[in-house]
């Protein structure tokens, strides 16, 4: 088998070596049963130091690496994500709670990322520079040397692929650390990709690990650059905590993304985009549409339409029936989520679908009646929960968008696009998505937030990846040395 657990049970992966962590082993447990899938090293802050050492003596030949040969290794694992795609999907669907098709869009993005990221090694790196002297001058980029990607639970192989690709294609090692609840799919699967691929050892490690590990990943002096992704609490840590270190941090963190429906929209298209920007991947999305603005004039069928659905969407183990729905990722998770439904209902709210569960099941929920202050309103839910809200006027609309802390994406349903494109311009976001709810993501296009959502498009696209993992570096050249006065 391509994950062959032989390999990695009970292991981390340094240098080239899955071995035990310094910490004890854990399980890996399916979300959906319980049953315990298999058994992961994890590692302590001193794995992280002694893979840092390892990374930096692999990344000075990789810099040296002839582009082209960088280049076969990320088209090489671009085609071993399709090659074993159903066996990768398999335990996409059973560690993370999945839905096949939410599985085999992970796959889609993982193999494209892989084919941008080879496209990096051959682009032109520099720029000539007038200079006052008599010299060549000009800006080189240079890799940064040792990256850390720290990738969360909810979609383990997208959003560490995004990272780690294109950081090894432009010359760079890495320190993935996956989250633990994920680490087989978001951390195993990754280093087999690329050891199948032929990257050389000590490119990638693996450190699955806790707020320890993430620590001494962002303080060790041999890591330059941090790519984060998770909570906006936790970002906030990161950031400062590198900002002491003097690194540079890529943040991509939470969002409360709204979906705008003006009074033009079709509401069985507008209720469409709403439950799939809602429900899928039950609503464990940073994207999510956790907050759904609807003209008063269609307000009310818009929230029928859209209970009665949800009412319908079939939720269960996705390895083992149709559903739309899998499980919520683990019990805690699963409170939070039903603690913001149940205090938005004591807060005036109306449950108008689901608000119930069933061990990690949580019911695909409507929350009508919504006000600014609703819990559900003003926090990010990471469930699925779809909080709906009346406006009277597109500035009304406006003005609940931009209520609060997140700029991550932005859907607005409008026959009207041009008013769409003015109105979206009144709404800060990193993302926005006209006649379509807030989900999507492509491996060519920028991704990030802004406000509390994150720094900026970080991810996606040859400019953003560039600038990421990269450091500028200004080279001058003269036939001989230049005279001095003393």
């Amino acid at each position: 088998m391509f994950l062959d657990e032989k390999t990695w049970t009970g292991n981390i992966l340094i240098g080239g070596e899955w071995r035990p962590g310094r910490a004890e082993a854990y399980d890996v447990v399916e979300p959906a049963t319980g049953d315990v899938l298999g058994r992961i090293g994890r590692a302590t802050p001193a794995d992280v130091a002694e893979a840092a050492e390892k990374a930096a003596e692999a990344q000075r030949a990789w810099a040296t690496t002839p582009h082209p040969r960088r280049a076969a290794v990320l088209r090489r694992a671009a085609a071993l994500w399709a090659e074993h795609g159903e066996e990768i999907a398999w335990w996409n669907v059973r560690e993370v709670g999945a839905i096949p098709a939410m599985a085999g869009f992970a796959l889609h993005v993982a193999e494209q990322e892989c084919y941008e990221a080879a496209s990096l090694p051959s682009r032109p790196y520099g720029e000539l520079l007038p200079s006052e002297e008599p010299r060549l001058s000009m800006s080189r980029r240079v890799p940064a040397g040792v990256v850390a990607v720290i990738a969360p639970f909810n979609v383990p192989i997208i959003l560490a692929i995004r990272s780690v690709a294109p950081a090894l294609a432009l010359g760079n090692a890495v320190l993935l650390k996956p989250d633990p609840r994920t680490a087989v799919t978001g951390g195993v699967t990754l280093a087999r990709i690329f050891e199948e691929a032929g990257l050389p050892e000590g490119l990638l490690q693996v450190l699955p690990g806790g707020a320890d590990v993430g620590e001494a990943l962002v303080t060790h002096p041999l890591v330059r650059v941090i790519s984060f992704t998770g909570s906006t609490r936790a970002g906030r840590r990161v950031g400062a905590l590198a900002g002491e270190h003097l690194k540079r941090a890529h943040l991509e963190l939470g969002g409360n993304s709204a979906m705008i429906v003006l009074d033009d929209a079709d509401v069985d298209q507008a209720v469409a985009a709403a439950s799939f920007g809602s429900y899928f991947h039950q609503g464990q999305i940073c994207m999510t549409t956790g907050r759904h603005l609807v003209h008063e004039r269609l307000y009310d069928d818009f929230v029928e339409r859209l209970a009665a659905k949800a009412a319908a969407l079939p939720v269960g183990d996705p390895a083992r029936a149709q559903v739309v729905l899998g499980p919520i990722i683990d019990a805690a998770q699963r409170d939070k989520i039903h603690s913001l439904v149940t205090g938005s209902a004591t807060a005036g709210a109306r449950i108008a679908a689901g608000g119930t569960y069933e061990n990690l099941f949580y019911s695909p929920t409507v929350l009508a009646d919504v006000t600014e202050t609703t819990p559900a309103f003003t926090e990010e839910i990471f469930g699925p929960v779809a909080p709906v809200i009346r406006f009277r006027d597109p500035a009304e609309a406006i003005r609940l968008a931009t209520a609060g802390e997140y700029g991550l994406s932005l859907g607005i349903i409008t026959r009207d696009v041009l008013a769409g494109l003015a109105l979206a311009d009144r709404v800060p976001t990193g993302i926005v998505h006209i006649n379509d709810q807030t989900v999507s993501d492509e491996a060519n296009s920028p991704f990030g937030g802004v406000a509390a959502s994150g720094t900026g498009a970080r991810f996606g696209g040859a400019a953003a990846n560039v600038e990421a993992f990269t450091e500028t570096r200004w080279v001058t050249v003269r036939d001989q040395p230049p005279s001095y006065p003393f």
